[in-house]
């Protein structure tokens, strides 16, 4: 949705009547290094970097592994992306052996992506690398703080989701971020 230098005036008193400037400066300049530092790092986790994964890799992988098989187009709309970006992204998975493609249950013509035994070992192995990485950085959190932390992420990226949702542009990995 385009938006209008009205709408744009809009915004930014909006933005303004719900927090301090100051604040909102601070916020946005946080969240930009934020994403900086985790695409350098690929938030690869503890140790050597095999622990690293690809941050389309890892969501697709992650989705396959919580929603179990599924055609290009369902797994597209599952993430909110594109299905060419899904076959695009899926090639080098299936080409590693970390995804196979097998044939549709009831429809032997149609192709379902599925998680192989290797991609869901792999999988395993980079979230507990993750999880270790987490645990280093938030180490000195208390549980509440870690909490807290975790369901504004989540409630700030579900904001993300909905605004690309309203404007008619898929979010980069969809709504469920796990």
């Amino acid at each position: 949705m385009p938006t209008t230098p009205e709408m744009s005036m809009d915004m930014t008193t909006d933005a303004t009547a719900v927090g301090d400037t100051g604040l909102l400066d601070t916020l946005q300049h946080e969240v930009a290094l934020f994403a900086r530092r985790a695409e350098q790092t690929r938030l690869g986790g503890v140790g050597q970097v095999r622990n690293s994964m690809d941050r389309a890799a890892y969501l697709l992988l992650n989705r396959l592994d919580k929603e179990g098989p599924m055609g290009v187009k369902a797994l597209a709309a599952s993430m909110g992306i594109d299905s060419s970006t899904v076959t695009r992204q899926v090639a080098p998975l299936v080409d590693t052996g970390l995804v196979k493609r097998t044939s549709h249950p009831e429809d032997g013509r149609a192709v379902v992506l599925q998680l192989s035994p290797r991609g869901q070992s792999r999988l395993e192995e980079v979230r507990a690398s993750r999880r270790q990485l987490m645990a280093e950085l938030t180490h000195d959190w208390e549980p509440e703080e870690r909490e807290a932390f975790c369901a504004l992420l989540t409630r700030f990226n579900g904001a993300l989701s909905t605004r690309m949702a309203a404007q008619g542009a898929p979010g980069p990995e969809g709504q469920s971020t796990s």
